[in-house]
């Protein structure tokens, strides 16, 4: 007898379970569910719409019911909301939205792909006004476009500094609007580190985006938002982008385990806690390798996999579940940045012990056109070396990086296979030792004690309680900007002016680059210099990690100029 297979939902895992399930069974009957009017539509290229990066609306919807039949003959049913599940008698009940008429269908297996919905909390004056947005479908970002473009509006709010609210803020301030984000946290795109998220910051400001962070949204107007803080921003329309939860509603009237996370539970092959019952994608629970405790990822790429695995497990094909990483990458205006796996918050949330290196090497050799720097930052495990995670950020190809940690991370790889990775290597694509191995030695010498380093983040606490640093750059670097208390003592010169160097207080040491300084370093240990210690990032890091902060506290600088370049 053929197989009956029911999919709640379509997108990146239900829409990849039916076509997997009809690669491996051309008898099953295969019949998708999904409430809106499309089953198959690239959700992480809604945002580009607004800009026209992607020219029309109709070219984010990938595949019509239509084309299913025809193609992969899937029964893809579209504005049709399944509202219960009688797991007794294997049944559905569907409601067709055209109509409201309602009919059950009898399944064999049942997956269920319900994806997540954004969180709008009630606790926000006006959260329901006729002028507040979400971003989830292809409904959505046309709704939010012909408001924008019909009532010919500049000024807009975006709320949440994630992937969605820093997406959809470029795309808007590309369109020529006003664009304010507000997060309620100190820092947009949470997958990344404090210090590495304030070049984030400095990419908003220049490229005029009124960037407010540490303040959360009280009440919404017609032409202005209030802030927690009672500051007041213009806003014609808000677009809520603070999150997502997992639509779990069906699962739990069914009587489906829920996992701690809130996802629906399942297990190795995604089954949930009903044997006839998968599910997969943005709803449930997953595994984090690293952490080793249950956590939620709304990404695209791992739906796929699993979609893959469930269909697979319906005809007894093995699958072995790695668990979950969390790899991905955003372009915010001239930048790319990306990630994976931990960051020191979640790697000190999780318990791992954990160092990590923060270089900013070029991207490709600097003679060559489009050679940029890239600040990279890898952590790992203390003191087993285990790469744990990384983050990159720079005009070049940092997913390209941070591909290969990722890979690293997977095969269990630690900072001494990393230094022997053998990458491609030519001019125009990178440089003979690439950003990933520069990284890896820089910590296995920090790991093996060959010297000591203070982070960005601590710098400005050596200015102001007046360290001893000296800069190593040459002196026509010095003085395009420098640190207000450093003393220039050029790598060129530094062995010929040991005497200005003092022995009996810490000596920390920055350049341009972590190279010179650690030249520097090393230098002077060998030449009895025992308390001295490399400031990571260099004089760059020093300045992006500072810009933001100075821009909108006011604050005194620590510098006398910044230099980005």
């Amino acid at each position: 007898m053929s197989k009956r297979i029911l999919i709640v939902g379509g997108v990146a895992g239900g829409a990849s379970v039916a076509a997997r399930a009809r690669r491996l069974d051309e008898k099953a009957e295969i019949m998708m569910f999904e409430k809106g009017p499309h089953v198959s539509f690239s959700n992480c290229s809604l945002p580009f719409y607004l800009s026209r990066v992607v020219d029309d609306s109709n070219a984010l919807v990938l595949m019509s019911p239509e084309q299913f039949q025809k193609q992969y003959r899937i029964e893809a049913r579209v504005n049709s909301e399944v509202t219960k599940i009688n797991r007794k008698e294997k049944k559905i009940t569907v409601r067709n939205l055209n109509t409201g008429e309602e009919y059950e269908e009898t399944y064999d297996t049942l997956v269920l792909s319900p994806g997540a919905v954004p969180v709008l909390p009630k606790s926000i004056e006006g959260i329901d006004r006729p002028n507040v947005f979400t971003v989830r479908n292809v409904v959505d970002i046309r709704k939010l476009d012909e408001y924008l473009s019909e009532r010919g509006i500049q000024d807009v709010a975006v709320v949440g500094g994630g992937f969605i609210g820093v997406e959809v803020t470029e795309n808007l301030r590309v369109a020529g609007r006003n664009v304010s984000l507000v997060e309620a946290l100190d820092q947009i795109m949470a997958p990344f580190d404090y210090d590495m998220a304030q070049i984030l910051h400095k990419e908003m400001l220049d490229h005029g985006v009124n960037l407010i962070l540490s303040d959360g949204v009280k009440k919404i107007g017609e032409d202005s938002i209030e802030l927690q803080s009672g500051r007041k921003v213009a806003a014609e329309a808000v677009v809520m982008a603070i999150g997502v939860r997992p639509e779990t509603g069906l699962a739990k009237d069914a009587g489906l385990e829920i996992g701690e996370t809130g996802g629906i539970r399942v297990n190795h092959d995604y089954l949930t806690s009903d044997p006839d019952i998968y599910a997969v994608g943005d709803a449930i629970e997953v595994y984090n390798r690293l952490t080793r405790k249950p956590s939620r990822l709304a990404l695209a790429g791992p739906a796929q996999r699993q979609a893959r695995a469930a269909a697979d497990h319906m005809y007894g094909i093995p699958h072995n579940n790695k668990g979950v990483i969390g790899s991905s990458v955003v372009r915010i205006f001239d930048l790319n940045a990306a990630s994976t796996g931990l960051n020191e918050k979640s790697a000190k949330a999780a318990g791992i012990p954990c160092d990590f290196a923060y270089v900013i090497p070029a991207d490709k050799v600097g003679l060559m056109p489009g050679s940029h720097p890239l600040h990279f930052k890898l952590l790992y495990e203390y003191p087993t070396g285990r790469i744990l995670g990384a983050q990159a950020v720079g005009k070049g190809e940092a997913d390209k990086r941070i591909d290969v940690i990722a890979a690293m991370i997977t095969m269990g790889a630690t900072l001494e296979d990393l230094k022997e990775l053998e990458l491609c290597y030519a001019p125009l694509f990178g440089t003979a030792k690439d950003a990933v191995n520069h990284a890896a030695l820089v910590g296995l010498n920090l790991l093996y004690g060959r010297f000591r380093q203070v982070p960005v983040t601590k710098v400005r606490e050596l200015v102001e309680r007046n360290e001893f640093i000296v800069d190593v750059r040459e002196k026509n670097e010095f003085d395009r900007g420098h640190l207000i208390n450093a003393v220039n003592i050029p790598l060129s010169g530094l062995r010929d002016r040991l005497d200005e160097i003092p022995k009996d207080r810490p000596v920390y040491l920055h350049c341009r680059s972590s190279q010179r300084s650690y030249n520097a370093v090393m230098a002077l240990q060998n030449l009895g210099y025992d308390n001295v210690v490399n400031i990571s990032g260099s004089y760059l890091g020093i300045c992006c990690y500072e810009y933001y902060q100075d821009r909108v506290t006011g604050r005194k600088k620590i510098v006398t100029e910044y230099n980005f370049t």
